[in-house]
């Protein structure tokens, strides 16, 4: 089962280049984060034609995470629990069922913080506070569990290809950090570390100041494993080259591969 996790930065703007990178990619399951589109207005029919069940958790230009899979989702559930004022459309859970194994997925946009300190950094620390929450709870079914998204966070310096421009930025603060680490901590596996520790690897690019050419990004879309996971990981890779593609995302696809 492949299953991959892309922020798209907009399906209206991206459809063309998701569906090209889909119909190369072929992945069973995809999280998809910054839809930027209400529920109603996301152009479910052009993934339906490619044999994708489609479910969104939309909001009007802004945010939004959608799950498109080949696989029937069953028990889709929209929204972090644990602050009914949040209005924010930043959570999306779903079960597949494969030939052995049934795999609970996780698909999320974390806030980015900035400008820190201030209350969009709070606001990305009680969030990051109530995913560990719900990571808990899901980790104690002992089912395997995929956490997916643009986490926002810059886990390490090597993450980075120049650490020291975000030294101050919410993504790589201290807090930040932290928080993502008491997440990792209660039993998940960073997928893609756990099959690579080299560093100047990314996911994200700035469109600006020439970044891409430069190779000047940051690794910021991850896949946490609960152990049940991990045990079924075959592959995890970055679809980089994605990234030189016509009207691109400044996101890049990232993607594991599980026996089940």
């Amino acid at each position: 089962m492949k299953i991959a996790t892309f922020n798209i930065n907009g399906i209206k703007a991206r459809h063309t280049a998701l569906c090209d990178w889909l119909d190369d990619a072929r992945p069973d399951v995809v999280l998809l984060q910054e839809i930027k589109s209400v529920d109603d207005a996301f152009p479910r029919e052009i993934f339906e034609d490619r044999g994708y069940n489609v479910e969104t958790h939309g909001q009007k230009g802004f945010n939004g995470v959608a799950i498109l899979s080949k696989i029937p989702l069953e028990d889709v559930t929209r929204g972090l629990p644990g602050d009914d004022s949040d209005e924010q459309a930043r959570w999306i859970e779903a079960t597949v069922v494969g030939e052995t194994q049934a795999v609970r997925l996780c698909g999320l946009y974390l806030p980015n913080g900035n400008p820190c300190p201030g209350p969009k950094f709070d606001y990305k620390l009680a969030w990051m506070a109530r995913m560990e929450e719900r990571a808990r709870d899901l980790l104690a079914e002992e089912m395997p569990l995929v956490i997916a998204g643009d986490y926002n966070v810059i886990p390490q310096d090597e993450d980075a290809a120049r650490p020291e421009a975000w030294k101050d930025d919410a993504l790589a603060r201290p807090e930040s950090r932290a928080a993502f680490r008491r997440i990792l901590n209660i039993g998940f596996t960073e997928a893609f570390r756990a099959r690579s520790r080299r560093p100047g690897q990314y996911t994200f690019w700035d469109y600006q100041a020439g970044a891409w050419n430069r190779d000047d990004g940051i690794r910021i879309d991850h896949l946490l494993l609960s152990p049940q996971a991990a045990d079924l990981m075959q592959d995890c890779r970055i679809d980089k080259e994605v990234r030189g593609r016509e009207k691109p995302s400044d996101h890049v696809p990232i993607w594991v591969e599980l026996a089940s």
